[in-house]
């Protein structure tokens, strides 16, 4: 069973989760519409993909340093959203442990399979993806995900060279 609860946070906290919560309910609502048309999600994969890679290009610093991208990656707001823990946030490593996920908060609020939510999360995380893409000296993993039923989602942001 997949656990996520919220901390006790404040209205600015809970107006950005209500977006966050907005925007992953058009998106699960657009993939499930898609399946019925027999659709695969593979056009969400590169669709968000190349969202990202659009922010990545445009929203955030242009650096190899990762000490100048990480405070606009993990800047206040989405910190308290995701109820993100920076574990490393240096020079070669931003590692971060979210113990949230309003996107998680909305399937559930739509009643989704949980069966589902994996393959939803792993769509989301291509905007990420996309981001770190234009980076060619960052690398992204992911690890464990609040989607798959564990307590944290894991993001790893390495520097390469």
């Amino acid at each position: 069973m997949i656990k996520n609860t919220p901390s006790k946070t404040s209205d600015k906290t809970e107006l950005i989760r209500g977006a966050i919560e907005h925007r992953a309910t058009w998106f699960a609502l657009l993939i499930e519409e898609a399946r019925k048309q027999g659709l695969d999600t593979s056009f969400a994969h590169e669709a968000i993909r190349r969202c990202g890679a659009f922010h990545g290009n445009n929203k955030f610093p242009k650096t190899d340093d990762l000490t100048t991208f990480s405070p606009a990656f993990a800047n206040e707001d989405v910190i308290n959203a995701f109820e993100m823990e920076l574990l490393e946030n240096n020079e070669k490593h931003l590692h971060i442990d979210f113990h949230y996920c309003p996107l998680v908060a909305a399937w559930k609020k739509l009643g989704l399979p949980e069966e589902d939510m994996p393959e939803l999360c792993d769509i989301a995380m291509d905007g990420d993806r996309g981001i770190i893409s234009t980076y060619p000296n960052f690398t992204f993993n992911l690890g464990k995900t609040i989607a798959k039923g564990d307590d944290v989602c894991q993001i790893r942001i390495d520097k390469v060279k």
